[in-house]
């Protein structure tokens, strides 16, 4: 079993695939995976020179094969998961002569689509994509599930637990960072590993877009957070040309000594990606086979994630915002039965800049069907914010819906120690990750001395780690009893909350405001019992962020505690004249996008991508303004302002599709007022797009699409798979001055260099930008382009300036 070596020794995956592939003869648009069937001898002639170049672990050639691109009868989808399993069998049998243990592993790669609410694939869709192919790999006798290239966190749960619950292989995964230290779609390091590590994969790491010493720095932050053993697969350098062919700029003794460097620094796997060769990995293993692994090492970190960023509780204390739940709020209650989505998303965004670093979401009421809106919730909310979320719910099918498609790793409100609560929560933290809120309360209710909290609390932690469920993984809530009722009660609950904060070395929650129930001036007594309890170990307040009192309570006790490095959060937040100190008790009164009556701008409804708030401003707007005047101050100057915070890595991809989404649903509106009233928009030009042939990843050409039309362009849109002769043809018949050509594999970008000769020859006066993972500028050089675009918004600014002179 190749998990009893995982971590205690090193060990060697293969190279590149693709380009040994075309070496062979792979035609341009050629699927690589079909050579299974068509050309196995060559297929098993490259596994088994990487068997003979000293690989323990060789990948099948599945990397795309999955039921969205192999779904008709003639190229069956198990007869090319079968045939490519033995091929690697085959070849260890004729390659590996020193009758060492050696391992086939299923390679999973991503099926080339956004999940929604970014693009148009269901998560279930893609789960059952996956799903299918491994339970084949499985069947034809692989040894390890190897999903990599990712790029998608959402994506990436998908196929986790497509594995998880449909095999019993072991699973390692690794993902394709950029420079930046982040996915597609806005993940960074900490909070990759914490869905991961949350859903119990054996092992982690990077792959894919870099060579090994752009590896480094993400290495270092990998092997900061992550328990688990690590991989690193980098690309053979940067792809460049010669003589009309592709090749990688790091020679395989280069390579070998760089990789040394990466296992010295605590790498367990290593192998190679893109432009990597047997010679390449021969020369890895010559270089590294001697060498001593440093054995991973257990963290602590308790780290709760969203698709786009990870909080971390134990420094100072974390805001959890408390008013998505319907307790003592009538508008709440009716905004649940009016299905007011728009109303809980203003919420969610209201905290969010109010301060709150994780949003609690509640939405149980006896007359609604809690596990539809749950999940509704849950994902409508993850389109409008890049805040971790809290599961709040005491409805366990609620719950493990929620934490099914949650993009992250949750927070989750809660389990008691009542032992049919542990039985049902804990199941499901371990098998979707979380981190669970224990409430020290029993059988026999709440106890009344903090040692009876304490003695819940140790109770839950035992419980907890039957199921593999670490200390750093639990957050103790000791439960705020309101001292109207019982006078000792902010005693005990204070003494019990530095107990179990600083003698049993577990993190601490609390519903802060339970504590003044039934008084008057209620803001007073919350404040200073907020301010007493972070002194006693807090790590995270629910409450209301929106509260002056708290909040000022909040960053006070930062500075004086010196957890607010030079006060800088103290000051960026009061040293403002924005901020009005004799304001009514208890409220923030900041006037940042709203009118003077209060409403929101169009221009924040679109920044938050808020459709339909967007819609309703429109309407407003129509009355008083032209709307080429409302396209002209408002739109655009919100499409502007979200690109560059796009740009700056301050605002994520499923915020900038949204920001899309909602301007496009104010332009709907104005585009009647338009035509009703004969002015006419300036009309811009049309600019052709496709993905070049042989490549059926469509995610960046779409993303460009959707932003492009928000700025007013035409766009004719070839779809994926796209003839050079195509794209040359449409050009010439429409004069199209623009086309953007996108490539995500490196075996297709041939296709990109061969349309760019072919409107280089035919269509002269036409510009081409270029964008894709397997490029970079020097590459596209190189083929001839006349951009490249590392981003979406990049082309965007590129077409403006060319197209608008």
């Amino acid at each position: 079993m190749i998990l009893e070596r995982l971590g205690k020794e090193l060990l060697f995956f293969d190279g590149g695939m693709g380009t040994l592939l075309q070496a062979k003869g792979l035609l341009p648009g050629e699927l690589p995976e079909t050579w299974n069937l068509t050309h196995a001898e060559a297929v098993r002639q490259i596994h088994r020179s990487y068997f003979e170049a000293g690989s323990d672990i060789v990948l099948t050639n599945t990397f795309g094969a999955n039921a969205l691109k192999f779904h008709d009868e003639s190229c069956s989808l198990k007869e090319i998961i079968f045939s490519a399993v033995s091929h690697v069998k085959e070849a260890a049998k004729q390659g590996v002569r020193d009758n060492r243990e050696v391992y086939t592993a299923l390679d999973i790669g991503p099926t080339g689509k956004l999940l929604k609410p970014m693009g148009d694939l269901e998560f279930e869709t893609a789960y059952e994509a996956f799903k299918e192919v491994m339970i084949y790999g499985e069947q034809a006798g692989a040894d390890l599930i190897h999903i990599e290239t990712m790029s998608d966190t959402y994506e990436l749960k998908a196929a986790v637990l497509a594995a998880k619950e449909n095999t019993t292989l072991p699973v390692f995964v690794t993902t394709i960072f950029d420079e930046r230290g982040k996915l597609l779609t806005g993940a960074d390091v900490p909070s990759v590993v914490a869905l991961l590590e949350g859903l119990r994969v054996d092992a982690l790491g990077i792959n894919c877009g870099m060579g090994p010493e752009q590896m480094m720095p993400i290495l270092h932050e990998i092997l900061e957070y992550t328990s688990l053993p690590v991989i690193v697969k980098p690309n053979a350098g940067l792809p460049k040309q010669r003589d009309g062919e592709t090749y990688y700029d790091v020679e395989p003794e280069q390579f070998a000594k760089t990789m040394e460097m990466i296992v010295e620094t605590g790498a367990c796997v290593i192998g190679g990606c893109c432009g990597t060769t047997p010679d390449h990995i021969r020369a890895m293993i010559a270089q590294c086979k001697d060498l001593l692994i440093k054995t991973p090492e257990k963290k602590v970190h308790t780290i709760v994630s969203s698709y786009g960023q990870a909080v971390m509780l134990g420094t100072g204390s974390r805001i959890i915002g408390e008013r998505i739940n319907p307790t003592g709020k009538k508008k709440f209650k009716q905004a649940l039965k009016d299905h007011d989505l728009d109303y809980i998303l203003k919420e969610g965004i209201m905290q969010q800049d109010n301060g709150a670093h994780i949003l609690d979401v509640n939405v149980g009421l006896p007359d609604i069907d809690e596990v539809s809106m749950m999940k509704e919730v849950i994902t409508e909310l993850q389109s409008v914010t890049s805040l971790p979320l809290q599961i709040d719910t005491v409805d366990i099918q609620a719950m493990e819906q929620a934490m099914r498609i949650y993009n992250g790793k949750p927070m989750v409100n809660s389990v008691s120690g009542k032992q049919e609560s542990m039985d049902a929560v804990f199941p499901l933290i371990q098998k979707y990750g979380g981190v669970v809120i224990g409430l020290t309360l029993d059988e026999d209710g709440i106890p009344e001395t903090a040692d009876g909290r304490v003695a819940i609390a140790e109770k839950i932690i035992r419980e907890a780690a039957k199921y593999g469920i670490d200390k750093k993984d639990l957050v103790i809530d000791v439960l705020a009893m309101t001292v109207s009722s019982e006078p000792e009660g902010a005693k005990i609950t204070l003494e019990a909350l530095h107990r179990v904060r600083y003698d049993l070395g577990v993190n601490t929650v609390l519903g802060v405001s339970n504590i003044s129930f039934g008084l008057p001036g209620r803001p007073i007594i919350n404040a200073n019992f907020y301010t007493m309890a972070m002194f006693q170990g807090l790590s995270a307040g629910i409450i209301n962020p929106a509260s002056e009192d708290m909040m000022r309570s909040y960053y006070a006790y930062h500075v004086l505690m010196n957890l607010d490095p030079n006060c800088e959060n103290y000051i960026g937040r009061y040293g403002s004249a924005n901020v009005e100190f004799a304001s009514a008790p208890g409220s923030i009164t900041t006037g940042a996008g709203r009118t003077a009556g209060g409403m929101m701008t169009l221009q924040a409804a679109i920044e938050k991508g808020l459709k339909e708030e967007a819609h309703q401003i429109t309407n407003v707007l129509m009355q008083e303004k032209k709307p080429l005047d409302i396209i002209n101050e408002h739109l655009i100057p919100a499409l502007d302002t979200v690109g560059k915070g796009f740009e700056k890595g301050t605002v994520f991809l499923p915020q900038l599709l949204m920001s899309a989404e909602a301007a496009k649903t104010a332009f709907a509106v104005l585009k009647e007022g338009l035509e009703n009233s004969g002015d006419v928009q300036e009309k811009k030009e049309k600019i052709v797009l496709a993905t070049v042939k042989g490549d059926i990843h469509d995610i960046g050409k779409n993303i460009v699409k959707v932003l492009l039309e928000n700025y007013s362009f035409e766009v004719v849109d070839l779809g994926k798979d796209v003839p050079p002769e195509t794209i040359v043809d449409t050009v010439v018949a429409q004069q199209i001055r623009l086309v953007g050509l996108s490539a995500l594999m490196t075996t297709t970008v041939v296709s990109m260099e061969e349309t760019i000769r072919q409107l280089r020859e035919k269509a002269p006066w036409c510009k081409v930008m270029v964008g894709g993972a397997v490029l970079n500028q020097e590459y596209a050089d190189m083929i001839g382009a006349d951009f490249y675009g590392k981003d979406a918004m990049q082309s965007v600014y590129y077409a403006q300036g060319l197209l608008q002179q």
